[in-house]
């Protein structure tokens, strides 16, 4: 993914086969060249993929466009949100269906063992030492968890990630000036991760 702030090298995990292969489909007919990243909310995550991004006027609401189709969750207990991955971004459908283009970024924060307990209990969701190592180190959005399919993360680029996480932003979360995903294409070494169940 080239963007004005330099490219992200994004891996797809094998264990989201319907969410892969639908952000292959999209990324090789060339959809999101030229779409925005429109909303942008520091140390939460950066969201795109909205088709009514690409010609939109300065301080026009977006985030409503779509494909006209929605992809089945596929959740794993195994991908989480921790900083760096994709997920993709839905609507309140109560199978948690996600947007067929749509996607975001997680950039979120660190957390404490304290709010990781807190969060274990609003969700009712126990974390495992691995994941919530990660938060505590890396970090993520663990709130999202189980709610939104995870299903890639950058490998290369994260700082990109960053600099656009750290753009000036309009009420609405929209960056003042636009982050244009400049292209995305498959990469030539693309091998699907394999996860377990």
């Amino acid at each position: 993914m080239n963007t004005k702030f330099g490219p992200m090298k994004i891996l797809l995990y094998n264990g989201t086969p319907k969410h892969r292969d639908n952000f292959l489909k999209l990324t090789n007919e060339h959809f999101y060249d030229s779409l925005l990243f429109h909303r942008v909310i520091k140390n939460f995550m950066i969201q795109g993929g909205d088709p009514d991004s690409k010609h939109a006027k300065p301080g026009q609401m977006l985030g409503s466009g779509d494909v006209g189709y929605r992809v089945d969750a596929e959740f794993n207990t195994l991908l989480f949100h921790k900083k760096g991955v994709l997920a993709a971004a839905r609507d309140e459908n109560p199978t948690k269906a996600s947007s067929g283009c749509q996607f975001y970024l997680v950039q979120g924060k660190k957390f404490t063992d304290s709010d990781l307990d807190n969060i274990e209990k609003q969700t009712g969701r126990k974390m495992s030492a691995e994941q919530r190592e990660i938060y505590k180190t890396i970090g993520g959005t663990p709130h999202l968890d189980m709610g939104y399919t995870v299903y890639g993360e950058v490998i290369e680029g994260i700082n990109v990630l960053d600099s656009i996480a750290a753009v000036k932003t309009d009420k609405t979360d929209r960056p003042l000036d636009d982050v244009r995903i400049i292209s995305m294409k498959q990469g030539k070494d693309f091998k699907p991760k394999k996860v377990k169940k």
